[in-house]
């Protein structure tokens, strides 16, 4: 089944758009540590109608006994054929779905360096040049360090993650004592105070390591670009709750973003959200392969006309290939991504 492009074109100048959401790669705040090292949230603008007739098509052509599909399905081999479909220029989706992109470990030096710093534009660079100067292990151990610095959960000595993060920082120092990843070192190694004062103001409202909140108002900025309020329908889950939506659609307001609410449904109550479901796990598994030399550049190919240019990626190679035509990595911006 086409869609005939009515209702698959930007919005116009004054419109308010229903967009609906999903994500997949949510492993909480353990972003060094999970089981995914991608996290994806994809958003769809389709008629109801033409969406769900877009996954009974699905359907049919798959042919699963199963009552609810996921990605996986369509990401078995069998049924490659239906998820080339699914994404090409002809298919069902393009041009009317977008897919938001968070390498994690990347969302937490960012998020480490512009908490302590007061200024996230030191991050890329420390990220791209940091498992090469140090080292696999030793790079692997500033980010766990890092990840347990800002993560709110702590069932230690409340002061052992800033304790743990600043020895780690100092073995780090000797090996990059010049250059630029030298000289962030050692703005971070002075910013101990500004590391104790978070840990004793842990925010629990909007957990900094928490990549949905930030993405959420990503995909409202992208959909509302030509001058559109959005409304954004998404999957309900624990983490979305009405303070934290209230928080999200301030976010909006106070970054320009005409995002007139966010409404939550269960995933198998729209076909739309059933779709951005689809997008998100294809997505993250793709991207996933693509960060890990394990990718399949058909796939890629066919993905990149979806990924949100503002996707917070760090690894140089794989964004060359995944971003819509970006020559480097896009990094958060402080007024959309910052979690704080």
């Amino acid at each position: 089944m086409q869609g005939d492009g009515g209702d698959r074109l930007p919005a116009a100048n004054g419109r308010l758009v229903e967009v609906c959401c999903d994500e997949s790669g949510s492993d909480g705040e353990n972003l060094t540590g999970g089981n995914t090292d991608v996290f994806a949230h994809a958003s769809v603008r389709l008629p109801v109608p033409m969406a769900a007739a877009y996954v009974q098509e699905i359907r049919d052509r798959i042919r699963s006994p199963a009552s609810e599909y996921k990605a996986n399905h369509l990401l078995r081999e069998k049924h490659r054929a239906v998820l080339e479909w699914l994404l090409a220029p002809s298919g069902p989706i393009h041009g009317t779905a977008q897919v938001h992109l968070t390498e994690k470990a990347y969302f937490v030096v960012d998020r480490a360096v512009d908490l302590l710093l007061g200024d996230a534009a030191p991050a890329l660079p420390l990220f791209r040049r940091g498992r090469d100067l140090f080292g696999e292990e030793r790079w692997r151990a500033f980010l766990q360090a890092a990840n347990q610095l800002l993560r709110a959960r702590n069932d230690g000595e409340p002061e052992a993650p800033v304790d743990s993060f600043f020895r780690t920082i100092g073995a780090l120092r000797p090996v990059a004592a010049r250059g630029e990843a030298g000289r962030t070192l050692g703005r971070l190694a002075a910013a101990r105070s500004r590391a104790d004062a978070y840990r004793a103001g842990l925010p629990t409202l909007i957990p900094v390591l928490n990549p949905l909140l930030p993405a959420v108002v990503a995909t409202a900025a992208y959909w509302s670009a030509g001058g559109a309020a959005v409304r954004l329908v998404h999957d309900r889950q624990n983490m979305l709750t009405p303070e934290r939506i209230a928080w999200i659609e301030e976010r909006a307001r106070g970054s320009g973003i005409r995002l007139a609410g966010v409404h939550l449904v269960a995933a198998r109550e729209d076909p739309r959200v059933q779709l951005a479901d689809f997008l998100a796990g294809i997505a993250r598994k793709i991207a996933s392969d693509e960060l890990n030399g394990g990718a399949d550049p058909v796939l890629t190919a066919l993905l990149r006309p979806y990924v949100d240019p503002a996707s917070v990626w760090g690894d140089e190679d794989s964004w060359a290939l995944l971003g819509p035509g970006a020559a480097g990595c896009a990094a958060p911006s402080a007024n959309i991504n910052s979690a704080v």
